[in-house]
């Protein structure tokens, strides 16, 4: 590869035992060292934040897409950040790439004693799993001490995830309605309160009561098994799909949108024919059902 440095070769996958990890280890390393990238080095742990979500994120989308060589190539990205951040923490003398790594080691083993103890548990049926998963959080807490119930619940989890974690925990204590009717009735009641500050022209208390409404739909989707994140991205992909063909029909009658000044898409064209063009997606959405 130049200036003495070599990536070792390729290993037959019934043969791979991880060793490459150190690889990237030394790759990073490189990258960081004084004569090195002067990008990477200007990096810190918070300017890396916003890229360990992308790359987790593409990670998510290449196994919803179920491509493999996607999946492959999305990992080793993450894999990158998690180096990354190994040495920047290294460089400010708090930990290392090892030190991460053995301590997940360390919690993987630990909290599996059926797998590693003398004498392994055997999670014949259910009996055994409910012990086994009893047994894995009597573990968490003797590492741990006492945490509030929501304490494990990461504040940078998207919205409306954050939302559906902290439901399904507190209701594991009994704080829940008991039924999806009582949380179908706290919907109408927080739309009344987002109406009421909308009417008043109340920017903050509309943001807020938004947000109200939002956590009761959140509450009513769990009730009824209901993936909220996954009915939002099905009406995004929907959204999406049809506005394709609004875009296409516009080119195709109007040569582009009209431009501003700066040469951007706007406004211009009548909404009642962009309506037309709409109503003439969903209409081939329903013929391609009915086929």
């Amino acid at each position: 590869m130049g200036r003495g440095f070599e990536l070792p070769a390729s290993i037959p996958l019934a043969e791979q035992r991880g060793d490459t990890f150190s690889a990237l280890v030394a790759v990073m390393r490189r990258l960081l060292a004084d004569d090195g990238c002067p990008w990477d080095r200007e990096q810190s742990p918070e300017s890396l934040r916003d890229y360990v979500l992308e790359e987790a994120c593409e990670v998510i989308d290449a196994i919803d897409g179920g491509d493999r060589e996607d999946l492959r190539e999305e990992l080793g990205d993450l894999a990158f950040q998690v180096v990354f951040l190994a040495e920047l923490a290294r460089r400010e003398g708090a930990f290392g790439p090892d030190d991460a790594l053995l301590g997940i080691c360390e919690k993987l083993v630990r909290r599996h004693p059926h797998v590693f103890e003398a004498a392994p548990v055997e999670p014949s049926d259910s009996a055994g799993r409910a012990r086994i998963a009893r047994r894995w959080e009597e573990i968490k807490r003797e590492e741990k001490g006492w945490r509030p119930l929501l304490a494990a619940v990461p504040r940078s989890l998207p919205a409306l995830r954050r939302a559906h974690s902290i439901s399904e925990r507190v209701s594991k204590v009994g704080f829940d309605w008991p039924d999806a009717e009582g949380s179908r009735a706290k919907v109408s009641e927080e739309l009344g309160e987002l109406d009421q500050a909308l009417a008043a022209a109340d920017q903050d208390a509309a943001e807020a009561e938004f947000g109200d409404v939002l956590f009761a739909l959140v509450n009513l989707a769990r009730h009824r098994g209901i993936d909220l994140e996954r009915a939002l991205r099905r009406t995004c992909d929907k959204f999406q799909d049809r506005f394709a063909f609004v875009e296409d029909s516009v080119r195709k009658n109007h040569g582009d949108w009209p431009r501003d000044d700066r040469g951007k898409p706007t406004s211009g064209l009548e909404l009642s024919e962009l309506d037309g063009y709409w109503d003439e997606a969903k209409a081939r959405e329903r013929e391609r059902a009915e086929t």
